[in-house]
C-alpha cells in the first residue's frame, strides 16, 4: 500500500536537511533510487517541480536550456527533484541564490550523478550543501526499540540498558527486505520482492540511464553477483573478474569491470566505504583498499537470488550480509552526529569491522558479530588489540568499543568498559 503524507515515517535525515537550509542557498539531497529523498524533501518543501513528471519532461528540460529561472519560480523553499536530467539548473539555482543573498531556498534531489558536468560553470560552493540519504535504519524503520544511542556513547555513557525485540529469524528476514520505506508497510512476502525489483530496474535500465552507455543487462546482474559475493572484503577488481569467469562464466575485462563499478556507484548502488589510517605506536602497514559494500544489504541478497531461510541456514553468508547492514546503520547514525564510517586493516592482518570518526576527532570502534559468547569474544580481542596499537601521544584514545551483535536480548556494558549491543536497540 502506498504511503500518504500522513503515515510518514520520520527520517534522521529530516533534521540534518532543516540544518542545512539554515547555512546554504540551497541543498542538494543525494541517493540511491526509493530510498525517500522525495518524501523527505516534500515534508520541508512550499513548492515543487518534478522534472520527470509524465508529459512535462521534455517540456522541462528544454525550458532548462532557454530560461531556467522561470522553473525556479515558486515559494520557498523548492524542490527540483531529479534535478540531474537537467544539469544546466546547478547553474541557475547557484546563481538565484548567491543573486538573492538568502538561504534554504531550494532542494534538489538526484538518484543519479549527471553523467555530463561539462557545461557547468560552478561548483556550488558556499551556496549550494550536500546531505546523502540511504535506505531507512532499522531506528527509522521501527525495528529497533533505540535504548542505546550511539551519541551517548560517545559522551561517555557508563549503565547503557536496552532490549531487543529481534531474533536471528528476524534479523535475516530484515536484511533480505532492507531499508526501502515502501517495504516497512507490506505483508512480509510483498515486502521481499521490493529487493529483487529493485536489482531488476538497475540492472535493466537505471545503469543505461546513467551514462547513456548500453550494458547487457544480464552481465549487470552476474556482476552484481560477484560483488555481493564479495562484500565486506577489499578484493581488485582483476579478483572480481576472476571470480565472473569461474563462477559467471564471463570474460569481462578489469576496464570494463571498473566502468560497471562506476556506473553503479554514480546512480548509488554501491558506495563502498574507505580506509582508516591513524596514528599507531608501530610502523605496521595499513591497508588502504575500500571495503566493498552496497547500499543496503538487500541489494546483495536479491543479487543472490536469496532469502532469509537461506541466511538462516548458512552462517557463514548471514554473518557478511548482517555486516553490510550494520555498516548501512551505522552510516545514517553517523551523519546525525557529524561523523563517517570507516574500516581498518593493517599487513598483520588485524581489522576493525567499522571506524566511526567525528568531525571533532573523536572515534569509536565497532566489531560486528551475529552473536553468540564466542564471537564476541573474538570480537572484545580485536577490539582491544587495535586500541592498543593506536598512538595515544598523537591522537585520541577511542571514545568506546562495541561488539554490534544481531541476536542478544539485552545491550549492557562489560566489567572491562566493551559495550555488547544488539542492533535491534540502537539510534543515533
Amino acid at each position: 500500500m502506498m504511503e500518504d503524507k500522513a503515515k510518514y515515517r520520520p527520517r534522521i535525515a529530516d533534521n540534518l536537511l532543516k540544518r542545512k537550509l539554515k547555512g546554504k542557498g540551497a541543498v542538494l539531497i543525494e541517493g540511491a533510487k526509493w530510498c525517500g529523498k522525495t518524501r523527505t524533501a516534500e515534508q520541508i518543501a512550499k513548492s515543487t517541480l518534478y522534472m520527470t513528471a509524465p508529459g512535462m519532461a521534455d517540456q522541462n528540460i528544454r525550458l532548462a536550456l532557454i530560461n531556467p529561472e522561470l522553473l525556479l519560480r515558486g515559494d520557498n523553499p523548492r524542490l527540483i527533484d531529479e534535478w540531474q536530467v537537467a544539469p544546466q539548473l546547478w547553474d541557475a539555482v547557484r546563481f538565484e541564490a548567491d543573486h538573492r543573498g538568502a538561504l534554504g531556498l531550494f532542494i534538489l534531489t538526484g538518484s543519479s550523478v549527471p553523467a555530463d558536468m561539462s557545461h557547468v560553470i560552478h561548483t556550488g560552493t558556499g551556496r549550494i550543501g550536500w546531505l546523502k540519504m540511504r535506505p531507512m535504519s532499522l531506528w527509522e524503520s521501527g525495528e529497533s526499540s533505540g535504548d542505546v544511542s550511539l551519541n551517548a556513547l560517545f559522551d561517555g555513557a557508563q549503565n547503557i540498558s536496552g532490549i531487543s525485540q529481534l531474533d536471528l529469524e528476524k534479523v535475516a528476514f530484515l536484511a533480505c527486505r532492507g531499508g526501502w520505506p515502501l517495504a516497512v508497510d507490506m505483508d512480509e512476502e510483498t515486502a521481499l520482492d521490493q529487493a529483487f525489483d529493485y536489482v531488476d530496474a538497475v540492472t535493466k535500465r537505471d545503469i543505461q540511464a546513467s551514462d547513456g552507455v548500453e550494458r547487457d543487462p544480464e552481465r549487470v546482474h552476474r556482476l552484481l553477483r560477484s560483488y555481493a559475493r564479495h562484500q565486506g572484503s577489499q578484493v581488485s577488481n582483476a579478483c572480481i573478474r576472476d571470480d565472473l569467469q569461474e563462477n559467471e562464466g564471463d570474460a569481462l575485462d578489469v576496464d570494463t569491470i571498473a566502468s560497471y563499478i562506476k556506473a553503479l556507484k554514480r546512480i548509488f548502488v554501491i558506495e563502498d566505504v574507505e580506509a582508516w589510517n591513524p596514528n599507531l605506536r608501530s610502523k605496521t602497514a595499513i591497508r588502504t583498499s575500500d571495503t566493498r559494500y552496497f547500499t543496503d544489504p538487500s541489494i546483495a541478497t536479491a543479487a543472490l537470488g536469496i532469502g532469509p531461510q537461506d541466511l538462516v541456514a548458512d552462517l557463514r553468508t548471514f554473518g557478511f550480509v548482517f555486516e553490510a547492514l550494520c555498516v548501512r546503520d551505522l552510516r545514517v547514525y553517523a551523519e546525525a552526529i557529524n561523523g563517517k564510517v570507516y574500516h581498518y586493516r593493517d599487513k598483520n592482518g588485524l581489522e576493525c569491522d567499522a571506524v566511526i570518526h567525528l568531525r571533532d576527532g573523536r572515534y569509536g570502534l565497532v566489531e560486528i558479530k551475529l552473536g553468540g559468547e564466542k564471537l564476541i569474544e573474538e570480537g572484545v580481542v580485536t577490539l582491544k588489540s587495535l586500541a592498543d596499537k593506536i598512538d595515544s601521544d598523537k591522537m585520541k584514545r577511542p571514545s568506546f568499543l562495541m561488539v554490534l551483535t544481531a541476536t542478544g536480548n539485552y545491550a549492557y556494558q562489560r566489567e572491562d568498559g566493551v559495550y555488547v549491543v544488539p542492533i535491534g536497540t540502537l539510534k543515533d
